[in-house]
C-alpha cells in the first residue's frame, strides 16, 4: 500500500498504517499543515476554505477528518458536499475563499483518495507553496485555536448548479444552437460525481441523455481512467443508442473523453484540440499544453495564426504559461480543458459545452469532425533502471547524441524531428524513464518508443 507526499497535496490508499498509507492520522496532520499554511499567508481575524469530494467509499470520511481539523483550527468551511474538481475551484473565487481543498484520487482505483490543495484563487499551488505545506507536515508545527474561537461549518449544495449557470453564461457556448440540434448523447461517469454534473449541464442545454455508470456510489464499474481500453460498454451502447455521440469523465470530473457515433473513440488528446479549434476560430490568440500533448494543437493554432508554446508537465505549470504568453485557451493531453475565460483549472462541464457548440455549428458527425484534425498517434512507455544510475546524465547523453536536432529541457528531455518527437522524462519517486513519442502511424510512434528504450539501455552499460 501506498502513501505518496508531493506539493500538490498527499495521496494514498485507504487502511494500514499511520506514514505507509492514507490513515485518519495523516489526513489530520495534512489539513493542519495546510491549515496552517493558509492563516500565514494573511493576517485576518476570520479565515474560510471550501471542501468539497468526489464519490469514493472514503470521502465522507476523509472529508469530516480534514473539515474538523480546519475547524479546529479557527477556520470556517464551506461544505460542498459530493462535487467536482473545477466546481470546488470557481467556488473558491466565488465565495472569496482562503484556499480549498479537493478530496480525490482523480482516475487512481478506488482504494485511492488524496487532498488536492488551493490557493485562494482557486488554483493548484505552485512549487514553492507545497513545499511550505510540507515542511509544517514534517515539523508537526500545528497550533490549534482555543474553545471560543472554533470555525463553523456551513453546507452549500448549490454549485454544481452554480458552475453550470457559469458554464452557459460564457459567450461562445452557444446554448441556442446547441438546443437546436437535438443531441442524444450516453454518459459514463463510473459512478462518481460526474453523474450529477454532466446530466445535469445536459439537461440545461435540451441534450437527450443515456445514464451510464451515473449513480454517484463509488463503485467504479471499470477502471476509472478514461482510456479505450476501459470504455467497451460506452462505446456499445452510443451504436446501440444510434447516439450522437458518447461523452466520458473521470471521477473528479476534470477530463474529458470523447466516443464518436460509430463507438470509435475520438482520442483523448484531441478533446483539446477540437475544444481550441473552436475557439481559435472566434477569437485570435495563442494556446498551450505540456510537452507530452499532441503536436495537432500546434497545428491548429497555428492554421488559426496563433502561436502555441508547450509548457512541463503539470496543471500548474500549463495554467502559469498561459498566463505569461496570454493563452485563451490550453490544457494537456489527458482530456483536461483550461478556458481562462472561465477560470485556470481543467474544467470538463467547460468542454462539454465547448465541444457542443462546435458540433452544433459544423453540423456533422463526430467521427467526420475528427478527421478534419492532423492525425498523430502516440505511444507511452516507461524503462525501468537500476536505483544507482544517474538518471540526469544518462538524459545529458541523450541530449548530447541530438545535439542537432530541436531540443527542449524544461522537463527532462524532448527531441522534436519533423514528422515525429519523443519525450523522456525521470520519475521523481524512482529509477524509472517515461517515453512519450508520437507520429503519423502508431507502428511508427511504437518504433520511436522501442528505438530509444535500445538506446537508453546501451548508454546505461556505457
Amino acid at each position: 500500500m501506498t502513501l505518496i507526499k508531493s506539493i500538490s497535496g498527499i495521496r494514498g490508499t485507504i487502511g494500514g498504517s499511520v506514514g505507509d498509507n492514507l490513515t485518519p492520522v495523516d489526513v489530520v496532520k495534512f489539513a493542519a499543515a495546510y491549515g496552517s499554511w493558509v492563516k500565514q499567508q494573511r493576517n485576518k481575524e476570520t479565515y474560510r476554505v471550501v471542501v468539497g469530494r468526489d464519490a469514493r467509499k472514503s470521502g465522507e470520511m476523509i472529508q469530516k477528518l480534514v473539515m474538523h481539523t480546519l475547524v479546529g483550527m479557527g477556520i470556517h468551511v464551506v461544505d460542498l458536499g459530493l462535487s467536482t474538481t473545477p466546481t470546488v475551484e470557481i467556488a473558491v473565487a466565488l465565495e472569496q475563499a482562503d484556499g480549498g481543498i479537493i478530496l480525490t484520487a482523480s482516475h487512481n482505483p478506488k482504494q485511492w483518495n488524496a487532498l488536492k490543495l488551493l490557493n485562494n484563487k482557486g488554483e493548484f499551488l505552485d512549487a514553492s507553496e507545497g513545499e511550505k505545506i510540507l515542511k509544517i507536515v514534517e515539523n508537526e508545527n500545528f497550533l490549534f485555536s482555543e474553545v471560543d474561537n472554533l470555525g463553523k461549518i456551513s453546507k452549500n449544495d448549490a454549485y454544481i448548479d452554480i458552475h453550470i449557470d457559469e458554464v452557459l453564461d460564457l459567450p461562445l457556448v452557444n446554448v441556442e444552437a446547441i438546443k437546436k440540434a437535438n443531441f442524444k448523447v450516453v454518459v459514463d461517469a463510473v459512478n462518481s460525481t460526474g453523474g450529477i454534473a454532466i446530466p445535469l449541464l445536459l439537461n440545461r442545454l435540451g441534450v437527450q441523455t443515456i445514464k451510464l455508470y451515473c449513480t454517484p456510489n463509488g463503485e467504479f464499474p471499470h477502471n476509472p481512467e478514461p482510456l479505450k481500453e476501459h470504455l467497451g460498454d460506452i462505446s456499445r451502447l452510443v451504436v446501440k443508442e444510434k447516439a450522437d455521440l458518447g461523452i466520458v469523465v473521470d471521477p473528479d470530473v476534470d477530463r474529458l473523453a470523447l466516443v464518436c457515433e460509430d463507438g470509435e473513440m475520438f482520442g483523448e488528446e484531441y478533446t483539446l484540440v477540437a475544444c481550441a479549434d473552436y475557439v481559435l476560430s472566434k477569437s485570435n490568440g495563442n494556446t498551450v499544453s505540456n510537452l507530452s500533448s499532441s503536436r495537432a494543437l500546434r497545428d491548429v493554432t497555428e492554421k488559426h495564426g496563433g502561436k502555441y508554446r508547450a509548457s512541463a508537465v503539470g496543471e500548474v505549470n500549463v495554467v502559469q504559461l498561459m498566463k505569461d504568453t496570454k493563452a485563451i485557451i490550453g490544457g494537456e493531453g489527458n482530456g483536461g480543458i483550461i478556458y481562462p475565460e472561465s477560470h485556470y483549472g481543467r474544467d470538463s462541464l467547460v468542454g462539454v459545452a465547448l465541444f457542443l457548440s462546435l458540433l452544433a455549428e459544423k453540423q456533422m458527425k463526430v467521427s467526420t469532425l475528427r478527421t478534419m484534425y492532423p492525425n498523430y498517434f502516440m505511444s507511452k512507455k516507461k524503462i525501468e533502471l537500476t536505483p544507482y544510475l544517474n538518471v540526469d546524465a544518462l538524459l545529458d547523453k541523450i541530449k548530447e547524441r541530438y545535439k542537432d536536432e530541436e531540443i527542449t529541457t524544461i522537463d527532462g528531455v524532448k527531441i522534436d524531428f519533423p514528422t515525429h518527437w519523443v519525450h523522456l522524462r525521470k520519475s521523481n519517486t524512482e529509477p524509472i524513464i517515461r517515453i512519450y513519442t508520437e507520429a503519423k502511424t502508431q507502428e511508427e510512434a511504437d518504433a520511436l518508443a522501442e528505438r530509444f528504450i535500445k538506446e537508453i539501455r546501451e548508454i546505461a552499460q556505457m
